[in-house]
């Protein structure tokens, strides 16, 4: 039979025999486990690095929500004077376009102590209404209100930290810090009791164990500040401009500040995340390339074992592209089904990966996401369809590549040498 009238390409014939192929009989068995463990392979190490990236996604959003959430965009703090002037301050730089909140703070280190426990805390000294505006704390108060919060001398905790300490809004709790009242005798510790007005949960145990909140006049006082704050948060509508507006900022000013952005404050810590994704993600990928692997030798197995069979076909009229595109199938086969076998294991698992851990959880009696650790109360998982096409379009490409030399060489087989002893 001539070139030109050979059937054609991808004819049935061929897709008949490769599925033949793919279907083992006894003596071939040892061909059929290397066949299924390059799917089990390929299949697994596309479902793992679905699942690795939409969680380690998952992570950043959750955490630079969070994060980003408690903490202003920009950080303004004074330079030469202090911000004696915070006022008038925060009025100027919340007219700029684009600045959603502008919220003057006192921050301080205390140690907070019930009749049951005592821990250190960061103590953030604010406005009722700033706090009110930022919605990671007023949005999520499980206990108590804002109602004349500046008005009295209560305090807000985390839920965290109200569990630790077996106390809930209403209850008292006392904060001692160590530069109290100068004395004769030198500082001694300021020591003063406080209502719990308020008890709030925003899901990242690093807040809901370590802040407390109180009115901004009361922080002035208790930390011995002389009317003046220690910085002023900046919330403005795009994390992503922070650049842009730290000159409008310090044009705003119109007196010497120092500004600190989001991205500088959290550099070590987003970083660190960035390298264990990437890290993660080459090292999952061997899986895939192991599997790929063994589509390799499994189909040079299957062409010496089918030696006879190619020799019988190519004197039948059978062309060497025809022979090619029958191995091309049967190893293509196994990447194509494993990937979209991986890509929906990946899918269902992200979709689910909250319920899967409570119930590993529960399987294993042991805290398999703590908290304490993580920061996060749940374990997140984000799928990016960029990621997920670039895993799946890899894996493919890889399982269609490891096919071309073997089929190459079944093609190239000689009908007389393979026949010459039969």
């Amino acid at each position: 039979m001539s070139e030109s009238s050979a059937t054609r390409p991808f004819a049935p014939f061929e897709w008949m025999l490769s599925l033949r192929y793919l279907r083992a009989r006894r003596k071939e068995g040892f061909i059929s486990v290397i066949a299924s463990i390059s799917f089990l392979g390929i299949m697994l190490g596309v479902a793992t690095l679905i699942i690795v990236m939409a969680v380690m996604n998952g992570f950043r959003k959750e955490l630079l929500e969070k994060i980003l959430g408690m903490n202003g965009h920009l950080l303004v703090q004074p330079l030469e004077s202090p911000l004696t002037d915070w006022k008038e301050l925060a009025t100027r730089l919340s007219g700029v376009q684009g600045v959603r909140l502008a919220a003057p703070m006192v921050d301080g280190q205390a140690l907070i102590s019930s009749p049951f426990h005592s821990t250190g805390v960061g103590v953030r000294g604010m406005r009722a209404a700033d706090i009110d505006k930022q919605a990671s704390i007023s949005a999520n108060l499980k206990q108590g209100t804002l109602d004349g919060f500046d008005e009295g001398q209560g305090i807000i905790i985390g839920k965290r930290l109200a569990d630790a300490l077996s106390v809930r809004a209403g209850d008292n709790a006392t904060l001692v810090a160590p530069r109290g009242a100068v004395t004769p005798m030198g500082t001694t510790p300021r020591i003063k009791t406080y209502r719990i007005a308020a008890v709030y949960e925003i899901g990242m145990s690093e807040y809901d164990s370590n802040f407390v909140f109180m009115p901004l006049a009361e922080s002035q006082a208790y930390f011995n500040r002389s009317g003046d704050v220690t910085a002023i948060e900046i919330y403005i509508d795009s994390p992503d401009r922070y650049r842009e507006f730290r000159t409008l900022l310090t044009k705003a000013a119109e007196r010497p500040i120092f500004i600190t952005d989001w991205t500088q404050r959290n550099a070590t810590f987003f970083n660190a995340l960035q390298v264990e994704r990437n890290v993660m993600a080459l090292i999952l990928s061997l899986i895939v390339l192991v599997a790929v692997m063994n589509i390799i030798s499994g189909l040079f197995m299957l062409v010496k074992d089918k030696g006879r069979d190619i020799a019988i076909l190519r004197t039948m009229g059978a062309t060497q592209g025809a022979i090619m595109r029958v191995f091309l199938i049967t190893g293509a086969s196994i990447g194509v089904v494993g990937t979209a076998l991986g890509f929906l294991v990946g899918v269902v698992v992200c979709a689910n990966i909250e319920s899967l851990r409570q119930f590993v959880s529960w399987l294993t009696a042991r805290e398999v996401f703590a908290p304490e650790l993580y920061f996060l109360s749940r374990l997140p998982a984000e799928i990016d369809a960029g990621e997920t096409t670039a895993v799946i379009v890899i894996a493919l490409a890889m399982s269609l590549a490891a096919t071309l030399y073997p089929s190459w060489r079944a093609a190239r087989l000689d009908p007389v040498e393979a026949l010459r002893y039969e």
